[in-house]
């Protein structure tokens, strides 16, 4: 275990870190910022996370919908999330040119974000879902690891957004159809993951549910990640323009 005693971690970054188990004991924390997948952290001996939560599904309906096992629910889910999905698109079309390509604090930009969603429909969805084996579409994007195994896709890819949107509209329709005719039985079957080594490799054994689930909270996740580093982009224009 690694002890930081007496350290001045003042703007440091934690990117892609393991923190389970983490105790900060007499630390001075202002401003700080917090996002990926936490459970049960307790702050000044109070579980807050039920807490954020609460407010998280306030703030965003949605996430009721995405957590139900009704398929009504998952339709009207997935239309709310491509409605988002449109709004941001729209939004981003009114920003200064190539703002859909622009990083922000080193996070995916926008085309870089739909591409890695076009990545977690051909794994999560096309994959585990209906249980295909099609190769990855080429402009996907995912992890490191996953890109340097997955021999179709092309990391040095520069698609536009108008040829990230084709695809992500024509998978959109797939997953459109497919829920117009599921039942809740279908749900609860395990998933039909093909048997080989492609990605991801820990689907085996999960419910058809779990698999879209995936799919679904990415898809929440990462338009809320987007539209916060719009928000930042936006905040910018005008020192860049002076």
């Amino acid at each position: 275990m690694r002890r930081f005693e007496d350290e001045d971690l003042t703007g440091a970054e934690f990117r892609e870190c393991d923190l389970s188990g983490a105790r900060l004991v007499g630390v001075v924390m202002r401003n700080a910022e917090i996002d990926g997948l936490v459970t049960h952290l307790v702050v000044n001996g109070v579980e807050v996370m039920p807490y954020v939560e609460a407010e998280l599904d306030r703030r965003h309906p949605v996430r009721l919908l995405i957590r139900s096992d009704e398929p009504a629910d998952l339709r009207q889910a997935w239309r709310q999330l491509r409605e988002g999905w449109a709004t941001t698109t729209k939004r981003v079309r009114s920003m200064p040119e190539n703002s859909e390509h622009h990083s922000v604090d080193g996070e995916w930009s926008m085309v870089e974000t739909l591409r890695h969603l076009v990545f977690v429909h051909d794994s999560w969805f096309r994959r585990c879902v209906l249980g295909l084996t099609e190769p990855f579409t080429a402009m996907g994007l995912g992890p490191p690891l996953v890109m340097d195994r997955e021999n179709e896709l092309e990391p040095s890819a520069r698609p536009s957004l108008d040829e990230v949107l084709a695809v992500r509209d024509r998978q959109a329709s797939g997953i459109e159809t497919w829920l117009a005719e599921v039942t809740p039985d279908q749900l609860t079957q395990t998933a039909p993951v093909p048997d080989d080594d492609r990605w991801p490799p820990y689907a085996k054994g999960r419910t058809v549910r779990q698999c879209l689930g995936t799919v679904l909270d990415e898809e929440w996740a990462h338009h809320g990640f987007c539209e916060r580093d719009l928000d930042k982009l936006s905040r910018q224009e005008p020192a860049s323009g002076s």
